[in-house]
């Protein structure tokens, strides 16, 4: 009995062992939570950094553009403007010479001085006649002759600069200029508009704006069709009409597009270069010559490549310090809705 029992009971403690060793196995192959939150974790890392590295690929191209065409030329000419350099003879250290001439150069002063002027009022008539445009084209009118006048608008940019300067030049000569024949008929004299001070400085600005507004125009439009057609309803339910809705309402929705046209119109406009140097080549006397003509004058024509980068830094501080005083005074004035 004994022995027949044994075996029986050995296979049962055996049996019972190995059922429970496989339960302990199951119990062990479950996933706590704390595991679940990990593995889950680790998939969102990864996940992460795949997003990183695919938003870095699609991004290096553009910051190795800016890097190569902006950043390295920016370094490039102030450290060369510490440097007497005319390509031919090595380049010898100058220190602050180059500015100090700069200061001391009357043309160099005139320049700017013209530049600003030019700045003043060619962004101002810019800015008006684009917001004047938007605003009529934004009123009642077909959708098909919109689209005309905004192509119309628009179609200058992106003609070059160089090739409408020279077809303006002809049009605007006091001899057998088509402006002066049109003035003519009405019993005006012939105006001086490329020979006079103050007519080619004048005659550079309508050239310009002419050229440039409908980047602004372009920027006008899309700002009047973001704002609600409901506050305008409103207030002229309230009373307001014509001017004073406009003043009221439409140009404080309008200010970030504003800010937007108005510093990239003042950027634009301090390194304009093509219209006075093909219209008046800086003439008469230097009534027209701005600050990037003198860079291109004393770096390519009189190879005085360290006095030229000082002037261009200068330029740079100047734009910086425009700009920034735009967007510190944009905090009184652009509402954001």
């Amino acid at each position: 009995m004994t022995d027949t029992t044994n075996p029986t009971n050995t296979t049962g403690t055996t049996d019972a062992t190995g059922a429970t060793d496989a339960t302990d196995d199951r119990i062990a192959a479950v996933p706590t939570p704390a595991a679940s939150l990990g593995a889950a974790a680790g998939r969102r890392s990864a996940r992460e950094r795949g997003t990183r590295l695919l938003a870095a690929l699609f991004l290096a191209p553009t910051v190795a553009g800016i890097v190569v065409f902006t950043v390295v030329p920016i370094i490039g000419s102030v450290v060369l403007s510490l440097f007497h350099w005319n390509v031919i003879d090595a380049p010898g250290f100058a220190g602050t010479a180059n500015y100090r001439e700069v200061f001391t150069d009357s043309t160099v002063l005139v320049s700017f001085r013209n530049t600003l002027v030019f700045m003043v009022f060619a962004v101002a008539a810019q800015l008006l006649i684009a917001l004047s445009l938007a605003l009529t084209l934004n009123g009642r009118m077909p959708t098909w002759l919109r689209s005309v006048f905004r192509s119309a608008f628009f179609f200058p940019l992106v003609l070059s600069a160089a090739s409408i300067s020279v077809v303006m030049k002809y049009l605007f000569n006091q001899d057998f200029g088509v402006v002066n024949w049109l003035i003519g008929l009405i019993g005006i004299a012939p105006v001086p508009w490329l020979t006079s001070e103050h007519g080619a400085m004048a005659t550079v600005i309508i050239v310009y704006v002419w050229q440039q507004f409908g980047f602004s125009f372009l920027l006008f439009v899309g700002g009047l069709n973001n704002i609600p057609k409901e506050i305008h309803e409103a207030a002229s339910l309230d009373g307001a009409t014509g001017l004073r809705k406009h003043l009221a309402i439409t140009l404080p929705l309008l200010s970030p597009t504003l800010l937007v046209a108005s510093v990239v119109g003042i950027i634009n406009a301090l390194q304009v270069f093509e219209q006075p140097y093909v219209l008046t080549d800086g003439g008469p006397g230097d009534s027209t010559r701005t600050v990037v003509m003198v860079i291109y004058e004393k770096a390519f024509e009189q190879l005085r490549f360290g006095e030229a980068s000082a002037v261009g830094v200068l330029l740079f501080v100047l734009i910086m310090a425009v700009t920034a005083v735009q967007f510190r005074l944009s905090r009184r004035f652009v509402h954001y809705q």
